[in-house]
């Protein structure tokens, strides 16, 4: 039965057996299906858009280069990818001896707004609020901070972050909660955020 005849698009497993056998296609609904949520998860965790944009196209070519399929049934192709995503990031830094801070990397989500363009006001009020939420994720610990990401950018489940970062799900559990409980807090009252940014 192919994915033709069915409500339900085709697995990203699938695609990829595809694209193996030279299906060209298959890879595009591949890369059309993650690239957003991979590109926001890597922009989000290095804060840097130029090497968000390096450790991404290298994610692919590592993908397309690699003869092999996930290593296991129960990984899913998007933990595979955010792996290997992860993994050349974790290179970089280890290459360059540093990490970098996050910036200006959540401007999509902010532009989800109607059509008409936002008046000086709303432009400014905009800034402030992109501002105010790269400071509180810049304050996150670095574990917490990934995990969130993952999860709203990757849109992966507990489970999947637990695997894809070898840590007890438990962890995971907890420092998605205290990542969530910090942001709250922070983003609720924007002195301590204004402060920052003087």
């Amino acid at each position: 039965m192919s994915a033709a005849t069915t409500d339900q698009p085709e697995n990203d497993a699938a695609l990829l057996r595809r694209y193996r056998r030279g299906d060209a296609d298959a890879f595009a609904v591949l890369y059309a299906r993650h690239r957003l949520g991979l590109f926001r998860f890597l922009a989000g965790l290095c804060g840097d858009a130029s090497l968000a944009e390096e450790i991404f196209q290298e994610t692919w070519l590592s993908l397309v280069r690699s003869a092999s399929e996930q290593q296991q049934a129960s990984v899913q192709f998007r933990s595979w990818l955010y792996q290997i995503a992860r993994n050349r990031l974790i290179d970089h830094w280890r290459k360059h001896g540093k990490r970098q801070g996050l910036q200006d990397v959540f401007d999509e989500q902010l532009h989800d707004s109607p059509a008409d363009e936002p008046g000086p006001e709303q432009q400014l009020d905009l800034s402030r609020d992109r501002q105010r939420l790269q400071a509180a994720l810049d304050d996150l610990p670095q574990e917490q901070r990934e995990v969130f990401l993952l999860r709203a950018h990757g849109d992966m489940e507990l489970h999947e972050i637990a695997e894809l970062t070898h840590t007890p799900a438990e962890t995971v559990k907890s420092r998605l909660r205290y990542a969530l409980s910090k942001l709250r807090r922070l983003l609720a009252d924007p002195a301590p955020t204004e402060e920052v940014c003087r």
